[in-house]
């Protein structure tokens, strides 16, 4: 488009570093390339990874932006070769490698899909990164199935009230942790049977009186790691998709591991090919969109900050004070 701007506001990390390190910057407006689209951001997700690569420990994948922002949502303005599915004007959200946190970013076409019926841009920015993440782990690499226990660890983050509401939507046993009244309130209410607060619970007790787990979601890890195992039922999977604590541990038993037949696996989202995330989007258009259209599930929106207030809503992520979902508005 002619009317495009040559430069836009972005957020940059300036260095290695706490929320203060967040600045807003002026950069170049990205152009489409092959079978991408260039959207005018509305909103951006806040996302656990974003705080990780402001700390310096999650660099960006090659040949994407250093500009921190793993999903949007907005409206379509440019239109790279070769794409058929999109034309400009077109609301989409999406799940990017990196550059969300700025007035434009540019989205594989392939990666985007359409709001679902009846949702708002601020409602769609928080769907990419949780709804991947929980589909691909906990229903791919988990095979959770109909009628079996799922533990979900971090049940009040924009993962746990996720993996809560498809879990159960899709008729599975639901327990999830938190760390305070309140939020294991908000776990029962989105359809856990039981949550457990681990400040004053100890799960591994509650799971094992419950008969045992056949899904663990984690991203706790350190000490975590083997008591998740002790919770676990016969060929019961373990999946973990991040480390709040440290990844390695120094005594593991891995006896428990083959005598009870039991999975341990895992994954990281933004490494895989736009390839892979497209399929991914098309599984949840088909599976996922309707039970948001209906209201059998929904995103939990927390608070929501100005794009120039990037570190105020990193600070608030580190804190573990919030309910659901964070967001930046453009």
């Amino acid at each position: 488009m002619s009317d495009l701007p040559a430069t836009m506001t972005a957020i940059e990390i300036t260095e290695p570093g706490g929320p203060e390190v967040l600045k807003p910057t002026t950069r170049p407006v990205p152009a489409a390339g092959d079978g991408e689209v260039l959207v005018k951001v509305s909103f951006a997700g806040v996302n656990r990874p974003d705080c990780l690569q402001r700390a310096g420990g999650y660099p960006p994948p090659p040949g994407a932006s250093d500009i921190p922002g793993l999903e949007i949502a907005g409206e379509v303005v440019a239109v790279g070769p070769g794409v058929t599915r999109w034309k400009v004007g077109d609301p989409v959200c999406a799940l990017v490698a990196g550059g969300g946190y700025a007035e434009y970013c540019t989205a594989p076409a392939d990666t985007c899909s359409p709001p679902p019926r009846g949702y708002g841009l601020a409602e769609a920015a928080a769907l990419p990164e949780n709804y991947y993440t929980v589909w691909t782990n906990v229903f791919e690499r988990g095979r959770l199935q109909k009628g079996e226990t799922i533990l979900i660890h971090g049940g009040s983050s924009g993962i746990g009230t996720t993996a809560i509401q498809l879990a159960h939507a899709f008729g599975a046993r639901v327990f999830a942790t938190a760390g305070s009244a309140d939020k294991v309130k908000v776990c029962e209410e989105l359809g856990a049977v039981r949550g457990i607060n681990y400040r004053d619970e100890d799960f591994v007790e509650v799971m094992k009186e419950a008969g045992g787990a056949d899904v663990i979601l984690d991203m706790v890890g350190g000490p975590y790691i083997q008591r998740n195992l002790d919770c676990l039922k016969l060929e019961g999977r373990l999946v973990q998709i991040a480390f709040l604590q440290p990844p390695v541990v120094d005594k593991f038993n891995f006896l428990k591991v083959m005598t009870q037949r039991l999975t341990i696996t895992g994954s990281t989202l933004r490494p895989r090919t736009v390839a892979q995330k497209a399929a991914i989007a098309r599984q949840l258009e088909d599976k996922v969109w309707p039970l948001l259209e209906a209201g059998t599930v929904k995103p939990l929106i927390h608070s929501t900050f100005p794009l120039a207030d990037a570190a105020g809503a990193h600070a608030l992520m580190e804190s573990s004070q919030h309910i659901g979902k964070i967001l930046l508005q453009v």
